[in-house]
C-alpha cells in the first residue's frame, strides 16, 4: 500500500498574529483552497494535517461545527490526517514538566483533540493520522536545572495522555524539535520515547528540518553527530546513525528542507528553519533523506507523510507555485519510497 500525500495547515498560523511586526493569519479556507488547487502531472494533495486552534478551529467547537468543517475538507477531496493537539500555554494546554495544574491542562488538551478526532472519523473524513504532542516546556533552560527530573515529569504526563489516546482508539505522536525541552536533542527524545515506554500509543514525529538540527546538536552539542566540514559520505553515515535510533518510534512524518538555520517568530521560539522544497540554500536531498525515515512505514501503520513549511512568509504562502514545487517534492517521495 502506497502513502498518501498530505500538506500542512498549521503554516497559516503558526508565527503569525495581529501584533506589531507580524504578519496575520492565513483561514483555513484559504490554506484548503491553495492546497486543493495544486497539482502537477494530474496528481494533487490526498489530504491535509489540521491544526486545532483558533482562528482555525474552536477545541470546544460543536459537533455540527466541526461536521461543517469535515463538509468544507471533503468537498475539496481532501481527507484529514493527523491533528494538532492546543497543549501549549496560551492555547488550551500547559507544560507537560509543570506542577499538577499545568499538566492536567494539557491533558485536556489531548481530552479535547481526542473528542475532535472521533467526530472527523465518524464523519468520514478521516480513517488514518495520528495526534501531536510536544512537552509544551518552551527552551531548555528549566530542564537543564535537573534534566532526569524534568524528562520524569514530562514522562508521565505523556503516559497519562497516550492512556487517554489509547482509550479514544487514537495514538499520539511528539515531534522533536530543538526548542522543546526534553525533545530539543535526538539522544534526549529517545530517552523520553523509551522512559515512556508505550510504543504502540506514543511514538515519534519526525521532521525532515527539525531532524537535521538534531545531527548538528542545536541545543545539545554534546550529542551532536556532525560537525563543521563534514563531507557527504560522513553526512549519511551519521544520518543512518540518527535514523536507526529513532526509526522504530516514528508513527508520523514530515516532509521538509532546511538550510542548517533556525527561525523564531511571533511567540514561537527558535527552532527548525522550514524552507521551500526548491531552495538553493536547501541542505538536504529530500527524496534521499526521507527514505531513511520511511523504511518499514507500513509495519509502523503509517498511510501519509505530510509537508511542513511552518513559519514560511505570506507571500510565499500565497504563491500557488509554492504548492505545486512542495506537491512535486512530495510526488518524487512517494515514487521513491512508497
Amino acid at each position: 500500500m502506497s502513502f498518501q500525500l498530505h500538506n500542512a495547515m498549521w503554516p497559516g498560523l503558526v508565527g503569525k498574529g495581529n501584533d506589531e511586526g507580524q504578519e496575520p493569519p492565513i483561514s483555513l479556507e484559504r490554506m484548503l483552497d491553495l492546497t486543493a488547487a495544486a497539482e502537477v502531472g494530474g496528481k494533487k494533495f490526498d489530504g491535509v494535517d489540521y491544526f486545532l486552534f483558533l482562528p482555525h478551529t474552536d477545541p470546544d467547537a460543536s459537533d455540527d461545527d466541526l461536521k461543517a468543517i469535515a463538509d468544507s475538507i471533503a468537498a475539496r477531496n481532501l481527507k484529514v490526517g493527523s491533528l494538532v493537539a492546543p497543549v501549549w500555554p496560551g492555547t488550551v494546554g500547559d507544560s507537560a514538566m509543570g506542577d499538577k495544574e499545568q499538566t492536567d491542562k494539557f491533558l485536556l488538551a489531548v481530552e479535547k483533540a481526542c473528542r475532535i478526532a472521533r467526530v472527523f472519523n465518524e464523519h468520514g473524513v478521516r480513517d488514518y493520522g495520528s495526534i501531536r504532542i510536544d512537552s509544551a516546556e518552551f527552551g531548555v533552560e528549566k530542564w537543564r536545572e535537573d534534566a532526569a527530573a524534568g524528562t520524569n515529569r514530562i514522562a508521565n504526563t505523556f503516559k497519562s495522555a497516550a492512556k487517554i489516546a489509547a482509550d479514544h482508539g487514537e495514538r499520539l505522536v511528539a515531534e522533536g524539535e530543538i526548542c522543546w525541552a526534553g525533545m530539543h536533542s535526538w539522544k534526549d527524545m529517545l530517552d523520553l520515547l523509551e522512559e515512556v515506554g508505550m510504543p504502540e500509543t506514543l511514538g515519534f514525529q519526525a521532521d525532515l528540518a527539525h531532524t537535521y538540527l538534531y545531527l548538528l546538536g542545536y541545543n545539545a552539542p554534546e550529542y551532536a553527530l556532525l560537525q563543521e566540514g563534514h563531507g557527504e559520505d560522513e553526512f549519511y553515515e551519521k544520518y543512518r546513525e540518527m535514523t536507526d535510533k529513532l526509526r522504530p518510534w516514528t508513527l508520523d512524518f514530515h516532509v521538509a528542507q532546511n538550510d542548517g538555520q533556525v527561525k523564531g517568530a511571533g511567540d514561537h521560539d527558535k527552532t527548525g528553519k522550514h524552507c521551500p522544497a526548491d531552495d538553493p540554500n536547501g541542505k538536504l536531498d529530500i527524496t534521499r533523506c526521507s527514505g531513511y525515515w520511511l523504511e518499514g512505514y507500513q509495519d509502523r501503520g503509517i498511510r501519509h507523510i505530510c509537508w511542513d513549511g511552518c513559519m514560511f512568509a505570506n507571500a510565499t504562502l500565497e504563491n500557488p507555485e509554492t504548492w505545486n514545487t512542495i506537491l512535486d517534492a512530495m510526488i518524487k517521495v512517494q515514487n521513491a519510497h512508497a
